[in-house]
């Protein structure tokens, strides 16, 4: 269901406010409206929150601002912005820096170009604008350093003596006394396909230790016969009849699968840090939040990737439609949110996972454990993995994978088939 929200400011002053390079002095001016699009649904914690927070910031700075929010869920949100691509964009949008989303709206032309010059102060970490760039031009900015991981309640898990998998086969060895204990082991949105997507590429990257160039080269040639592809594809399979996931993983969505978890049915949720704010997130039982910890894919057996050989790339970010009425404004709100002291530090603050900007300077050591096992989780990385498979290719090839995975899941479609689907999707 749509959800809208509108913020408007009831206050009119002269503030100046000055802040890493960018200065504005606001005097009576015409009245503006810029219109946010949001896959931030949820307002009063994690990203929702900061993003939230800096909107309301920038209309208190800025009197003769409006600025109107309409969030929707992930799927909801990536469907309405194809609208939205050929109907007209709203003015500052959610974005992915990732081929399968960021190709097809580069090429409409429907994202306004940013100026690289202006963010030279703005401790982008090294490489993380380049998935927003297209012939060397900038077009959005980066939020996040997602990394993959397993989110587990530490308190069941020492009630019960289960230790941290280390191996891949003692990840499944756990799904048995798991399930006897009554619990779900692991809560997986399978419904919504990507997540699997992800898993697949954590186990593939586990395998290969390195597997840019192989996804590359079958993207490229639609063949995916390269043994890497057919292995990932088993262990996913695996951690299925193994009895991992929870009865309906396949059909059920990131809302009930992050539930199950967070009221305590589940021991584990397979998702992104992005949701390290559960540990603050007080909607959530006190006994479970300060309970949450997390680990990476455990190494598979043969692979030759490595225990710090992770999961993780720039995710989502912000850009500017290129047809805003209110362009300027609209990159100066955009530019006010990336000021090295206000999105970075206030997703740190409330505990939303990693920035693709330096936060070193805002550690207090009032940190939940969560946060800095995942800041140890990139600081000790020796290497990371790059964009997920699924976004790695055209919006047809992201299409058939997310909806193919979970029939080679379930094993109501063989991994040959599987592999052949989402090669045709590339040709």
């Amino acid at each position: 269901m749509k959800k809208k929200m509108v913020s408007v400011l009831m206050t009119a002053a002269m503030i100046t406010t000055a802040a890493a390079g960018y200065t504005t002095t606001v005097h009576a001016e015409e009245e503006v409206t810029i219109k946010v699009f949001s896959n931030l649904p949820d307002r009063k914690n994690g990203q929702g929150l900061v993003e939230q927070m800096l909107i309301d910031e920038y209309m208190e700075a800025n009197p003769n601002v409006t600025i109107e929010v309409e969030a929707l869920d992930e799927e909801a949100y990536k469907t309405k912005f194809k609208a939205y691509s050929m109907e007209g964009m709203p003015d500052v949008v959610n974005i992915w820096g990732q081929p399968s989303f960021l190709d097809e709206v580069l090429d409409a032309g429907v994202l306004a170009e940013l100026n690289e010059d202006d963010y030279a102060d703005y401790k982008f970490i090294e490489g993380s604008l380049e998935g927003f760039k297209k012939d060397g031009k900038l077009y959005g900015l980066p939020r996040n350093t997602d990394v993959a991981v397993f989110y587990y309640n530490q308190k069941i898990f020492e009630d019960n003596g289960w230790e941290v998998p280390q191996t891949y086969d003692e990840l499944l060895d756990l799904a048995g006394p798991i399930t006897e204990a009554g619990l779900i082991p692991v809560a997986m949105d399978g419904g919504d396909g990507w997540p699997m997507a992800v898993y697949l590429s954590d186990v593939m990257y586990k395998i290969t230790g390195e597997y840019k160039d192989v996804v590359a080269n079958a993207i490229a040639n639609g063949d995916f016969s390269d043994p890497a592809f057919a292995q990932a594809a088993q262990l996913l399979k695996d951690a299925a009849d193994a009895g991992l996931f929870q009865t309906g993983y396949d059909s059920q969505d990131y809302g009930t699968a992050m539930n199950l978890f967070t009221n305590g049915q589940a021991a584990m949720f397979y998702m992104g840090s992005w949701e390290a704010s559960m540990a603050l997130n007080e909607d959530i039982p006190e006994e479970i939040r300060t309970n949450i910890r997390a680990f990476t894919m455990p190494v598979v057996e043969g692979g030759e990737a490595t225990a710090t050989d992770i999961a993780a790339w720039n995710g989502g970010g912000y850009a500017v439609s290129a047809n805003s009425e209110v362009k300027d404004e609209a990159i100066k709100f955009l530019n006010f949110m990336y000021q090295p002291d206000k999105l970075s530090k206030y997703g740190w603050e409330n505990g939303v996972g990693m920035s693709a900007q330096d936060q070193s300077e805002f550690m207090t050591g009032d940190e939940t454990e969560l946060q800095l096992q995942i800041v140890d989780m990139v600081n000790n990385a020796t290497s990371v993995s790059g964009t997920p498979i699924n976004d790695c290719g055209p919006s047809a090839f992201k299409t058939s994978i997310e909806s193919e995975i979970q029939s080679v899941s379930n094993g109501t479609s063989d991994i040959d088939t599987f592999l052949t689907a989402i090669g045709d999707a590339c040709k």
